[in-house]
């Protein structure tokens, strides 16, 4: 059995963005059911306080028969982390990952499980070499692109390391 995706988008965007999509659109002709859940009214006021309740939504979201791949970008990277750690989580493919969040007061944690980072070198909100230190820390993959947060330049060339991750899996 394939495992289902769940596939989160950032703090400012929604369960259309340009990333989280693309996924999606890998991931379907695959053969891997995903859903993309809308964070948008928990997001709205910016609150870090509701990070809890974004990370308790997704989770909502995981059926409880079958394991599940955690994508994310930003800030869905980031609950999609943290969740993975009460989940039956078997991977995680983490877009511009920040490593804290200002006002948070959780430690950050990610399961160990077969993950992929791609990160920005130019990254003006998650610093980069954040990002590898926590690859480092960890053995996991992680793919630093000439770009900055949005990694605007790159969603075709993410969605296909999507693609190739998501062979493990298939």
């Amino acid at each position: 059995m394939k495992p289902f995706l769940i596939l989160s988008h950032g703090l400012e965007s929604g369960p259309e963005a340009t990333k989280v999509t693309a996924l999606a659109k890998i991931a379907e002709p695959l053969g891997f059911r995903s859903v993309r859940p809308d964070y948008r009214d928990l997001d709205v006021h910016r609150d870090v306080g509701r990070i809890d309740e974004r990370i308790a939504r997704l989770k909502s979201h995981a059926p409880a028969d079958a394991p599940v791949v955690l994508a994310g970008s930003s800030m869905g990277a980031f609950s999609s982390a943290l969740a993975s750690t009460g989940l039956n989580c078997i991977g995680l493919f983490l877009i511009a990952l920040p490593l804290a969040i200002p006002g948070y007061a959780r430690t950050f944690e990610a399961a160990r499980v077969p993950t992929a980072l791609m990160h920005g070198w130019e990254d003006e909100l998650c610093p980069v070499d954040a990002a590898i230190a926590f690859a480092r820390g960890r053995g996991d993959a992680i793919t630093l692109l000439h770009d900055d947060h949005r990694l605007s330049n790159h969603v075709d060339f993410i969605a296909e390391q999507f693609r190739l991750f998501l062979g493990q899996f298939a």
